[in-house]
């Protein structure tokens, strides 16, 4: 093997990490506001270091809510089942299984649940470099 292809596998990404949900599954208040319970999967968590992205999976119980806050980062909300109202700058949108909210640095956001069923949400946005 020549010197090169050597350093180029030695300086390769890592192998990839698969993480069972149930592992990192926890009840707890929801963030921003601790507006209600939550389920919550802090999936990107597990992911040995280093890792750019965050990748979550939350289920916000009947009556809670992620509290309006500030972001420093483009931030994605995916619903995979329940309704809610997404929030950004003060504009609200309802949202159901397959939608998607896009949300942009800088803006103030937040989402709640509606209806009677729980809403089951896919949240990823990069860490925030120091």
């Amino acid at each position: 093997m020549s010197p090169f292809i050597a350093l180029m596998l030695a300086a390769a990404a890592p192998p990839m990490a698969v993480i069972d949900e149930r592992d990192v599954m926890r009840e707890e208040p929801t963030p921003h506001g601790r507006i209600g319970m939550s389920t919550a999967y802090r999936i990107s968590d597990a992911v040995p270091q280093p890792r750019t992205m965050e990748f979550r999976k939350r289920i916000l119980h009947v009556g809670s809510a992620i509290g309006i806050h500030p972001i420093a980062h483009d931030e994605v909300y995916h619903v995979l089942s329940g309704e809610g109202e997404v929030e950004s700058d003060g504009i609200r949108k309802r949202v159901g299984p397959g939608m998607t909210a896009y949300l942009y640095t800088g803006a103030q956001v937040g989402i709640r649940q509606l209806g009677k069923e729980p809403l089951a949400l896919i949240i990823s946005y990069p860490v925030v470099k120091d």
